[in-house]
């Protein structure tokens, strides 16, 4: 019930009061204006809780719709509280300020929306003195198939294919829902070369063990707390966990090579201390999608202290990339959508 209570009070300052007060501005009538307000107040209730279950294109475009609603409800209401000062302060058309604040709402959504569907390619450029020739290969985080559609994923992997990296690597949160199909993640086939893939949080969320299996069928090498060698590489994947010691627990039963530029695939942010008192070169993670929507990026700073980007301990390397997909809201304001591309020379 206290739950209940806080959420049907979140619900309220984002959504139900800048609703009601733009509509007032614009001087909608009362039932008009509760027609509007009402469902919007109640849409995060309905998608969560009512059609949590439900399947089909419809209730996708629901669900899409209130996600959408729920990225831009903190733009709006920032926009709806200054307005409220200046209104108070200043002599102003209370309509134009409304149709102001809608139209600065809309361009931030298509913004945000381009920024979602379009992942930029971020080329990090490094170099190792075990590496007897140049290394090139991607890596992509948080897709989240199942929020996200499979066209979106046969985007990310054209995309992929044509900056040519010899592998690929998933850092977990590549599906959030259950029973995907392997058809959905038939993209996959289309990458020309290996592709290797640790899990998240989300992929346990769900049915773990039967998205292995689709993976693994598709050729997908799934690293669950083991590496693998290739040329001159050693390729290790931790499995996911809410342990945040995660990394330094499952390391030290693997056998790391020092004689190999070693890269240590973990979802999460965390662990970068470990991965060098180990040995590793590079570790890669996801997980933040820092913060996706601002202001969320200020909570996602308190709770890791890696958000997004190129971070060192000593010899190690953590990459954290902003996510390739979007989980909630296909809406990206204040970060980036990214396929990240590493250029490895040798010394």
């Amino acid at each position: 019930m206290r739950i209940f209570i806080i959420l049907l009070i979140l619900s309220f300052v984002l959504f139900a009061y800048p609703v009601w007060r733009l509509g007032e501005w614009l001087q909608l009538p009362t039932m008009v204006n509760l027609a509007i307000t009402t469902p919007l107040f109640l849409s995060q209730f309905i998608v969560r809780f009512g059609l949590r279950h439900s399947r089909g294109r419809l209730v996708y475009a629901v669900r899409g719709a209130a996600d959408f609603f729920l990225g831009l409800s903190p733009v709006i209401l920032l926009q709806v509280l200054i307005a409220e000062f200046c209104l108070a302060v200043f002599e102003l058309p209370t309509s134009g300020v409304a149709l102001f604040i809608l139209a600065t709402t809309a361009v931030a959504g298509i913004w945000g929306l381009i920024k979602a569907w379009r992942p930029a390619i971020v080329t990090v450029s490094l170099s190792s003195k075990k590496l007897t020739r140049p290394l090139r290969f991607a890596q992509i985080s948080d897709v989240h198939i199942g929020s996200r559609t499979s066209r979106f994923l046969g985007k990310v992997i054209d995309s992929v294919n044509r900056q040519a990296p010899e592998f690929l690597c998933i850092t977990g949160d590549f599906i959030d829902q259950s029973g995907v199909s392997k058809e959905k993640l038939q993209a996959l086939s289309k990458f020309k070369g290996p592709i290797y893939y640790c899990t998240g949080n989300h992929e346990r969320y769900e049915d773990l063990e039967q998205i292995i299996s689709r993976l693994e069928s598709l050729g997908v090498e799934v690293l669950r707390n083991r590496a693998i060698e290739t040329s001159e590489l050693q390729i290790i994947g931790v499995e996911d966990s809410n342990a945040a010691d995660q990394v330094r627990r499952v390391l030290p039963f693997i056998d790391v090579r020092k004689d190999r530029y070693s890269i240590l695939l973990y979802h999460r942010p965390q662990g970068l201390e470990a991965a060098g008192d180990h040995g590793i070169d590079l570790k890669l993670s996801g997980h933040t999608h820092n913060g996706q929507v601002m202001p969320f990026h200020l909570a996602v700073k308190r709770v890791y202290e890696y958000t997004q980007g190129l971070y060192r301990h000593g010899e190690t390397y953590l990459y954290v990339n902003q996510g390739t997909g979007t989980w909630g809201p296909t809406l990206r304001l204040g970060s980036q959508s990214e396929i990240t591309l590493f250029e490895i020379s040798a010394e």
